[in-house]
């Protein structure tokens, strides 16, 4: 007799551990299919692999570099003699637009422009809207592990207006209408949320086996088996909190890009020199 209660044990925990982790198999199931739609994973989840052109077979070792989008002739400066020319003292703010795609693709040594947006004032001369700030990028990099983002870095060198270029040294310190501090206009910076993201992982996990011990708890035969699956939860969200500091270390930031045509305001860092 004692035989066969023994074995009976046996076959509920196996039966009701099954139960278990089919549910567990048909949430992750569910959650697969609400984020892909299986008719169109060739289409939309995989990349396309580019296509071999022939002709280039015998240079298959030569990876091609990107071109800078924008021109890397800086603009002929105008000489001012301090002495008779106007000051524009530093600190002066000019908002402008810009003329291209500000992104942390950019090269070091590409040159930018803005265009000012408004007339800027200073004593004994008015700069007119339309006025051209030049810069070029002195620092770029790609988004970086530790939920770094992307960033660039424009030192404005030159403003041109009246058809005269003067030399100038500024900084941005707003774009798209955001603050930007030392100059360094940044992506986005990821690692809380790559922290917050494993934390979910584990309430996620641990709700699902909640709902599994509470629908166990219901069936007589195997009541006194629902606290495992409650108990693997608790392990696993424990877990995923432990990790998470580490796991967001390996997200990768925000890239950076801001259209052209965005509003930047950029600051002169120098007293700047122009003639009347």
């Amino acid at each position: 007799m004692n035989k066969k209660i023994l074995l009976g044990c046996i076959v509920f925990s196996l039966l009701s551990l099954g139960c278990f982790a089919y549910e567990l198999d048909m949430s992750v199931d569910e959650e697969i299919q609400k984020k892909y739609n299986s008719s169109k994973l060739n289409y939309e989840v995989l990349p396309s692999l580019p296509k071999i052109d022939s002709s280039s077979q015998n240079n298959q070792n030569t990876v091609p570099k990107s071109q800078p989008a924008y021109t890397t002739t800086a603009p002929n400066v105008t000489p001012v003699d301090k002495k008779s020319g106007i000051k524009i003292p530093s600190g002066k703010k000019f908002p402008a637009k810009s003329n291209q795609t500000i992104a942390d693709t950019l090269r070091i040594g590409t040159n930018v422009s803005f265009t000012t947006t408004a007339p800027v004032y200073a004593k004994y001369i008015t700069i007119p809207t339309g006025a051209k700030l030049n810069g070029v990028i002195v620092n770029s990099h790609r988004p970086q592990m530790s939920g770094n983002g992307g960033l660039v870095v424009i030192a404005i060198n030159s403003l041109t207006f009246n058809g005269k270029t003067y030399a100038v040294s500024g900084k941005i310190t707003k774009a798209n209408y955001k603050k930007v501090f030392i100059n360094n206009i940044k992506g986005k910076h990821q690692y809380c949320a790559g922290v917050k993201k494993q934390f979910k992982k584990g309430e996620t996990f641990y709700g699902k086996t909640k709902n599994v011990a509470g629908k166990m708890s219901n069936i007589p035969i195997i009541e006194y088996l629902a606290p495992i699956p409650k108990l693997f939860g608790a392990i696993g969200y424990g877990v995923n909190a432990i990790i998470s500091p580490v796991t967001g270390l390996v997200n990768r930031g925000g890239s950076l890009s801001i259209p052209s045509g965005s509003q930047f305001e950029i600051k002169l860092t120098e007293d700047a020199y122009v003639n009347n």
